[in-house]
């Protein structure tokens, strides 16, 4: 099975939440509704900025786990790499 790691924030250079999951576009649609309590619904992020697609959900699972030590100015330069407007990846689904 298929994992994404992702990245939501509530604005540019907000505060950033990292993820995984084995349905990016469910659980994206998750944080925008905030059907979810905790971290990401409390701070509002509700904006998809990044993502990594691995073939299993065990490798996504390491991966978000070592983003998660990161800096948080290499968090930034990891989206601007993929992102450099900050837009809502989510769009792209619809």
């Amino acid at each position: 099975m298929a994992g994404y790691v992702y990245i939501v924030t509530n604005r540019r250079n907000g505060t950033l939440y990292i993820g995984v999951t084995s349905d990016l576009e469910r659980r994206v649609h998750e944080h925008r509704e905030g059907l979810t309590p905790g971290f990401s619904s409390t701070y509002g992020c509700k904006r998809l900025v990044w993502y990594e697609e691995h073939d299993s959900i065990v490798t996504a699972i390491q991966r978000e786990k070592s983003l998660k030590r990161w800096y948080r100015q290499w968090k930034i330069e990891l989206i601007e790499t993929m992102n450099p407007d900050w837009h809502d990846l989510y769009e792209a689904f619809g």
